[in-house]
């Protein structure tokens, strides 16, 4: 899994899926012991469940950054890198 940003002990990333489009575009955010997964067209959490104040900042975050995640998905899925995205401060 690529990281892709860190904040608040939230650790944000995205899987490499070359040449699949089986999965809607959604990033992974790790909490402590905690996994959600997020849709990114739609903000929302589709898989998971972190506490309630992470996932609200997840949240926001994702709201702050769709465009760069959307570019990250789909860099991904052509073999390329996927860049930082700046955290929530």
């Amino acid at each position: 899994m690529a990281e892709i940003s860190r904040f608040f002990g939230i650790v944000i990333g995205m899987f490499a899926e070359v040449g699949e489009r089986h999965h809607r575009p959604h990033f992974h955010a790790r909490y402590q012991d905690a996994m959600g997964v997020y849709s990114i067209d739609e903000i929302e959490l589709i898989k998971g469940q972190l506490p309630q104040p992470q996932h609200r900042l997840v949240l926001a975050w994702a709201e702050l950054h769709r465009r760069e995640l959307r570019a990250n998905w789909e860099a991904l899925g052509v073999g390329e890198p996927a860049a930082k995205i700046e955290p929530l401060r």
